[in-house]
């Protein structure tokens, strides 16, 4: 088992003991297992999902950073939700505000352009774990790509 805990500057998201963890990082997910080599990575905008037995959870998560040592996972993230804190039509408007928001300001110098791809990564995270939740409560299955 692993020791697992998600921590946000605001509060504590998850803690448990899980058999695996599956982490989006810069360099593309990775799957954290028992005894897992001494790691720390920097977390991107993505689903993060834990698996303890037969249950998944899904988290969406923005930037921070996860570390890894041999059977404990902690991962400090800017933000994390679990799939059912999460508005779906709030998270589709926010998509659509930083996406008009990128197109409108590419050409003003000003703009901090990783700032809002980053925002956009994180909204878009939010809406993807928002749509999974809502298509498993309604009995479908979700395969994986």
């Amino acid at each position: 088992m692993i020791k697992f805990k998600i921590v946000t500057p605001e509060r504590t998201v998850y803690e448990d003991t899980v058999d695996e963890v599956v982490v989006p990082t810069v360099d593309g997910e990775i799957a954290i297992l028992p005894n897992h080599i001494p790691l720390i990575s920097i977390l991107q905008a993505g689903e993060l999902r834990t698996k303890k037995g037969n249950e998944e959870k899904i988290i969406a998560v923005s930037s921070g950073f996860v570390q890894v040592n041999k059977n404990e996972v902690v991962i400090l993230a800017d933000t994390a939700e679990h799939a059912d804190e999460i508005d779906e039509k709030r998270a589709e408007e926010a998509h659509e505000r930083a996406k008009k928001l990128l197109e409108e300001t590419k050409n003003i110098e000003e703009v901090d352009y990783t700032n809002l791809a980053a925002k956009l990564e994180k909204e878009l995270a939010r809406l993807k774990v928002a749509r999974k939740k809502k298509y498993r409560d309604v009995g479908g299955v979700i395969s994986k790509q």
